[in-house]
């Protein structure tokens, strides 16, 4: 990774340093894309306090990390704490929203058409089963039994609440032309 610095950098203990490159090492593994392997560190320092700023682009984005504190070391670690949140959050984006399973066939249409063909296939063969609501909300008055079967007309079933016992009743006619009543 090239790391180019503006300010006047410190020296650090060598185990410090260590620390702070392998986490330029890790930071530099995350961003790695398509040769896009640059930063650049700004140092400035304010009377006792030292800012460190460090800026990279990674999937077009540019990542910004800041930190301040009375030591370098700990500002640079602020700093590429916070780009490292950045770079995992911009690389999880890029995966969830730019990945898509590829099409195997050589034409997406011709797949396409080949699972509507099977669907159509898949659907004459077997029969079509339809459920029918009935809407309790129409605020319809109860009925007796006499007043359901002249309502029932051409119907297989009609679902009514029964005015004598007050409850939901089911009319259904049978193939034989007679009628079954369901009480709930």
């Amino acid at each position: 990774m090239n790391i180019s610095y503006t300010g006047k950098r410190p020296e650090l203990k060598p185990d410090l340093q260590r620390k702070l490159d392998s986490r330029w090492d890790k930071i530099a593994k995350l961003i790695e894309w398509k040769g896009q392997r640059e930063a650049h560190v700004v140092i400035t320092s304010e009377r006792h306090l030292i800012n460190v700023e460090i800026t990279c682009n990674f999937y077009d984005h540019p990542l910004v990390g800041a930190g301040s504190s009375d030591d370098y070391f700990i500002a640079a670690q602020t700093a590429l704490e916070k780009l490292e949140k950045q770079a995992i959050k911009v690389r999880s984006k890029f995966r969830d929203t730019k990945r898509a399973p590829k099409d195997k066939s050589a034409d997406g249409v011709e797949s396409a058409v080949a699972t509507a063909v099977e669907v159509e296939e898949h659907e004459a063969a077997e029969p079509i089963v339809r459920i029918h609501r009935v809407n309790h909300h129409e605020r319809r008055k109860p009925m007796t039994l006499d007043e359901a079967m002249l309502e029932i007309d051409g119907r297989q079933y009609l679902v009514y609440r029964d005015s004598e016992k007050d409850c939901v009743s089911v009319l259904i006619r049978r193939s034989d032309g007679d009628f079954d009543l369901v009480e709930a």
